[in-house]
């Protein structure tokens, strides 16, 4: 009995019993676990490249997984799409030439088998097609077939630029900013395919790490001479998110206001039609609802999902296939800095969302100066470079403590640092107990208004990077 001969056998078995078709001891909820649990151990073993026996296991995995669950559909719980998404990540994006296109070939498999159901069906109800599951593979699909196209391609820059010229036309672009890695390499991209026809706008939300917007300005403007348009929005900024608490309104609320100002300013440019933005892959499988609703996304990007569903310019993403690995690359290829493509990540929204719960301008330059201390000790210490980010978060915690002979009362730092090769899985950096020692003794002696500092040992899953 071949593979798709037994996964029929077990779709009958499933559609008559109410349990697991190989134990009839084991319930639903057993067989997600197990089947979560295998999954887990392949999606490891890829990110470690241990690529042995791994393919066909891998493969025949994805398929059974779309199938059960789709069998399954009936039980809410019995969701397998964030497992789908990332499992055809791994075997499609990262590995193109060992797995080729597996998950056509899955597809084609899955669709042998609903057409089998939908002859053979006797049990009452329809079969859907169109479960969070089956809308999971259909975005990885989509995905991993311009990913595929990126992969096998000997020249990605020259690809990415005709099609940034073949998208924009004669129109000029504007673009948002940020200095870090994702938005310096668009702006240094669109700039190499239109030239002067890029306006780059870098907006002072107020919200971004010490001294940042000195460091863009010099960059941009004054090394590499691209068009650069500074606005200070910072009171605008802080006036809208006042006694906002929640991440997604956070997150919302900058988006709107960042399009806001950006269309604002592109009124007075004539003939801009779109706005350019940094947005890579793994912000689009972490912003995308496979169920419809709010809250089956992990969360919103606020340069894709805190996006206001009417806005008057059209998007240009040119990297949104692409990993931040692969960004990098591009960004050598583009001559940027090593300062900048080396930089860690940083959110859009800033440190709106790293600091949970209300925002106030005394917390904001409290943990400016936490987060400047541990950056700089990073570097001190040769460690920058041998994590994928960190950063200092501020919680909405107080706690007592003792300076001197006096009482304090004051706020609870967090650090995270993570290794990852591509942000969608990540582990915490294991620091030495000394390094922990001396940068939480420079924190709390150094910075009024936080007495205690703790060290976030959470990996990606079960929690994301950010804290909002």
């Amino acid at each position: 009995m071949n593979s798709l001969d037994k996964l029929i056998d077990i779709t009958k078995k499933l559609r008559s019993e109410d349990g697991c078709p190989w134990d009839k001891k084991l319930t639903l909820k057993d067989l997600k676990s197990y089947i979560l649990e295998e999954a887990y151990e392949i999606i490891d073993a890829l990110e470690k490249n241990d690529k042995d026996n791994i393919k066909e296991e891998a493969g025949d995995l994805l398929l059974q997984i779309i199938f059960i669950s789709n069998i399954c559909e009936e039980n809410k719980d019995f969701n397998f799409s964030d497992v789908i998404l990332q499992l055809s990540d791994k075997l499609i994006r990262r590995h193109p030439h060992v797995f080729g296109n597996k998950i056509a070939d899955t597809a084609e498999d899955a669709k042998e088998i609903w057409d089998y159901q939908k002859k053979s069906e006797k049990t009452k109800g329809k079969l859907n097609s169109d479960t969070p599951n089956i809308r999971a593979i259909k975005i990885s699909k989509e995905y991993a077939q311009k990913g595929l196209e990126f992969s096998s391609s000997n020249d990605i820059l020259n690809k990415l630029i005709e099609e940034i010229r073949n998208e924009v036309g004669k129109n000029k672009v504007i673009c948002a900013l940020s200095g870090g890695v994702d938005s310096s390499v668009v702006a240094q991209l669109i700039n190499k395919a239109i030239g002067k026809k890029l306006y780059c706008i870098f907006v002072n939300t107020g919200l971004l790490r010490k001294n940042e917007e000195k460091q863009v300005v010099n960059t941009f403007k004054k090394r590499l001479k691209i068009n650069l348009i500074y606005v200070n929005a910072e009171k605008e900024f802080l006036r809208k998110l006042k006694n906002i608490s929640d991440p997604e309104k956070k997150r919302k609320i900058i988006g709107n206001l960042f399009i806001e100002i950006f269309e604002r300013y592109a009124k007075k440019i004539k003939n801009v039609k779109f706005l350019a933005q940094g947005t890579l892959y793994p912000d689009l499988i972490e912003s995308k609802s496979v169920t419809g609703s709010q809250t089956s996304k992990i969360k919103s990007h606020h340069n894709v999902g805190g996006l206001p569903k009417k806005m008057k310019l059209k998007l240009v993403e040119p990297l949104k296939f692409l990993f931040k690995d692969e960004v990098r690359k591009l960004g050598l290829e583009l001559n940027l800095s090593k300062e900048i493509i080396s930089r860690h990540p940083f959110p859009g929204p800033g440190l709106a969302i790293r600091m949970p719960g209300i925002i106030t301008k005394e917390k904001i330059n409290i943990l400016k100066e936490a987060d400047h201390y541990f950056i700089q000790a990073l570097r001190d210490h040769n460690l920058y470079h041998k994590i994928w980010q960190a950063y200092a978060a501020l919680l909405p915690v107080k706690t007592v403590g003792v300076m001197g002979d006096n009482r304090t009362y004051e706020y609870l730092c967090l650090l995270r640092a993570i290794t990852s090769e591509d942000g969608m899985t990540a582990d915490f950096y294991e620091f030495k107990k000394s390094f922990i020692q001396e940068i939480s003794n420079k924190i709390v002696n150094s910075i009024r208004g936080i007495n205690r500092v703790v060290y976030d040992i959470t990996s990606k899953p079960p929690s994301t990077i950010e804290l909002e």
